[in-house]
């Protein structure tokens, strides 16, 4: 089922081949923050948080009463009223400050979701054009070696060879050719990824003057502190101190208004007689105050030590990406001391030994399997490259999400 599904994802990059579009990383990136849709997604979210702003001074529903009965004599009287409570204005602009915090976090999920956008998209651009230099590699091999091994067949007929020399042939044909096609493979599902990133209809392939990664440079630690990770982790604790002034202004005290309009048939205190016909009316306020504050001062006790919590994760994070990005240094180092060593000496060796070698076997000087092996021995360390420099894009693809490159 493996090998089907793979065959089908290949029949169907094969299928847009005539369609692909060279494409530079810069602009697929422009493509893939423009078009995807996990970046469309936290963008919504963001449009949502903002929208929720304006509900920070939600009030509670009106209340509207009406009365009949004998209110104030022995007649029957009419009495309509309406109310309404709010909380102190200090907790609605509290609760605007927490939410435009939320708001603020929402953006910075959204600058993450870029960062992360843009690695993938950086180590998919150069595992492609990886792909392609082992294809180059193995293309060149195949040849090489299906040229030997039709060299082996007709001095197996002429009986200038043995079958070890045909059956080595033949071998180290049949595991190039498989590589080939296990590389055709994983180059069909990369190009799936990559054009799931992209989202877009073209079928776009990488396009860049090399397959070796750009850095674009070594900052300081310290500007960690405007990774868009730090800084999301570092809005939980606005987020964190805007909440516990929220708890904090809810211990301030409810207002409530309300408005009555009655009617008082009978002579009334005047001495007038007053029919029903007549209204009279009055204003109410209101003052709420907090006496029983037990649960709300645990809220507020919780909501200082969630400011704490958000503290101690802001630490935690900054030091955490403080060392993944040593180590990411210490990694470049690494491979790239790799691959001046094989830019400087292995490649030239390489060709070196593949020259004397084609040379050799033409004067007779060495056999077939003798040339096979030296000619191993080149195409392993031109491999060898290929991988270091691999290697050496992905710790510089690392180093450039730190420095948000």
């Amino acid at each position: 089922m493996k090998k089907i599904i793979i065959s089908a994802l290949i029949c169907v990059i094969c299928g847009k081949v005539v369609a692909q579009t060279p494409i530079t990383l810069k602009a697929a990136i422009d493509t893939a923050l423009k078009n995807n849709l996990q970046v469309k997604n936290e963008q919504l979210k963001a449009q949502y948080q903002q929208m929720l702003i304006k509900t920070s001074a939600t009030l509670p529903q009106t209340n509207l009463m009406a009365e009949t009965g004998q209110i104030n004599s022995i007649y029957n009287d009419t009495k309509f009223s309406i109310g309404q409570s709010f909380s102190f204005p200090t907790v609605y602009a509290k609760q605007k400050m927490l939410l435009q915090e939320e708001w603020k976090t929402s953006l910075l999920h959204v600058a993450v979701t870029e960062a992360n956008l843009k690695k993938q998209i950086a180590q998919v651009f150069y595992n492609l054009l990886y792909l392609n230099q082992k294809k180059a590699l193995l293309q060149y091999a195949d040849s090489l070696f299906g040229a030997f091994y039709k060299r082996a067949e007709l001095r197996l007929v002429k009986g200038e060879a043995n079958v070890l020399e045909k059956a080595s042939a033949e071998t180290q044909l049949g595991q190039v050719k498989m590589q080939l096609e296990q590389l055709e493979q994983d180059a069909a599902i990369l190009q799936l990824q990559f054009q799931l990133l992209l989202n877009t209809q073209n079928a776009f392939v990488p396009n860049a003057n090399s397959y070796k990664n750009e850095i674009t440079a070594l900052a300081d630690s310290s500007s960690l502190k405007q990774h868009p990770l730090v800084k999301l982790i570092e809005q939980q604790q606005q987020i964190a101190d805007a909440n516990l002034a929220v708890e904090k202004s809810k211990l301030l005290p409810d207002v409530s208004v309300a408005y009555n309009n009655t009617s008082i048939r009978g002579t009334g205190a005047d001495n007038v007689l007053y029919g029903a016909s007549q209204r009279f009316s009055s204003v109410q306020v209101g003052v709420g105050i907090p006496i029983f504050t037990k649960a709300q001062k645990e809220k507020i006790n919780s909501a200082k030590f969630s400011k704490q919590v958000a503290q101690s994760t802001y630490i935690n994070g900054l030091q955490s990406l403080q060392s993944e990005y040593q180590q990411a240094i210490n990694q470049y180092n690494k491979y790239l001391q790799t691959v001046h060593y094989f830019e400087n000496t292995a490649l030239k060796n390489a060709t070196l030994i593949t020259v004397t070698a084609n040379q050799q076997l033409a004067n007779g000087n060495i056999n077939y399997l003798e040339w096979v092996q030296l000619i191993n021995q080149a195409t392993v360390v031109k491999s060898d490259y290929v991988e270091a420099v691999k290697n050496l894009n992905e710790a510089i693809n690392q180093l450039n999400y730190f420095i948000n490159q």
